[in-house]
């Protein structure tokens, strides 16, 4: 149980509001509750939600200490009540989730708990796959990650074992990432490969396109096929050869065929019905050529995606 007295800079805020900023990580659904249920009392009385607080009251909360702690990257999932993951593989070491645009895999800068591996998080915690009190030390972790306004597959490892090969496959490149995007223009050649080096700017959240090496620059190999072309856009498919930030985005960028939706790197911002640029994760291959312990029932193994909404609405 903890107690809070009521200053005067909280005094005239309703009930749940003070609960709310005092308590982060305690979802909205369970404050309500908790009112309801008399486990969140004013002056040692049951209250009603929207009840003004004064100074010198004192609330008290009946609820479990984890609730209490400061909010991180860690315990972000102890804020979510109803987990949104749209699961398209999952068994006992992995699950595979399809990220929609806008959300972000991790917490940026800013404290932000509706990422995707909170929600994961939250996820495993209500079905019982995963008990962090039971835990030393690790858990659930992606093994991959795009881009806030990219949608598409998504890694997840359920144990430490699955995460230790999984990063040693994606470092061997032994799992095969393809997108599906929508670019402006007509690519010449159809088929083949942008190759480059790509600086990052931290500070801007930018990566730039070089054409030969330089200090700080890293080597970029993005192979493309053009799938469709119609109106002006083309519907290609883009295999990642290396994994650079922004890749594919700066790549197409710089070779004169920016992304559909791109405001970063092209020409022309979301359009209402697509939060962000035309790219989409949509097929993940496991081609593992060495051992892969625990894992090797992956072997070969293809997932992907339903067509995103960019294909159905420009390509149709």
């Amino acid at each position: 149980m903890r107690e809070f007295t009521i200053n005067q800079n909280d005094a005239g805020q309703r009930l749940d509001r003070f609960v709310g900023k005092a308590v982060p990580l305690l979802p909205e659904a369970l404050l309500q509750k908790y009112i309801r249920l008399k486990r969140i009392k004013l002056n040692g009385k049951g209250a009603k939600r929207d009840v003004r607080l004064s100074a010198g009251d004192v609330v008290s909360m009946y609820i479990n200490d984890e609730f209490f702690e400061k909010p991180t990257e860690d315990n972000a999932w102890l804020r979510i009540n109803t987990p949104k993951v749209n699961v398209v593989y999952e068994d006992e070491n992995i699950l595979l989730a399809h990220k929609p645009a806008g959300v972000l895999c991790h917490s940026g800068d800013g404290w932000e708990y509706n990422t995707l591996i909170s929600n994961i998080k939250a996820y495993l915690y209500k079905t019982g796959q995963w008990d962090p009190k039971a835990e030393n030390s690790f858990s659930p972790a992606l093994c991959n990650r795009i881009d806030r306004n990219t949608e598409g597959l998504v890694i997840a490892a359920k144990t430490a074992e699955a995460l230790r090969i999984l990063d040693e496959k994606i470092r061997a490149r032994e799992i095969d990432k393809f997108y599906l995007a929508a670019v402006h223009g007509r690519l010449d050649p159809p088929e083949g490969e942008l190759t480059g080096f790509i600086f990052k700017d931290s500070s801007k959240n930018r990566v730039y396109v070089r054409e030969k090496p330089e200090p700080g620059a890293r080597s970029a190999r993005t192979r493309y096929r053009t799938l469709q072309y119609k109106n002006g856009l083309s519907l290609i498919e883009c295999q990642l050869l290396t994994g650079r930030t922004h890749q594919i985005r700066a790549q197409l960028s710089h070779a004169g065929h920016p992304l559909l939706g791109d405001g970063k790197y092209g020409k022309d911002r979301p359009d209402g019905d697509m939060p962000g640029q035309a790219l989409c994760s949509y097929k993940l291959k496991f081609s593992f050529k060495t051992d892969a312990g625990s894992l090797n029932y992956l072997k070969d193994r293809e997932f992907t995606v339903p067509k995103p909404s960019f294909v159905e609405k420009y390509f149709n």
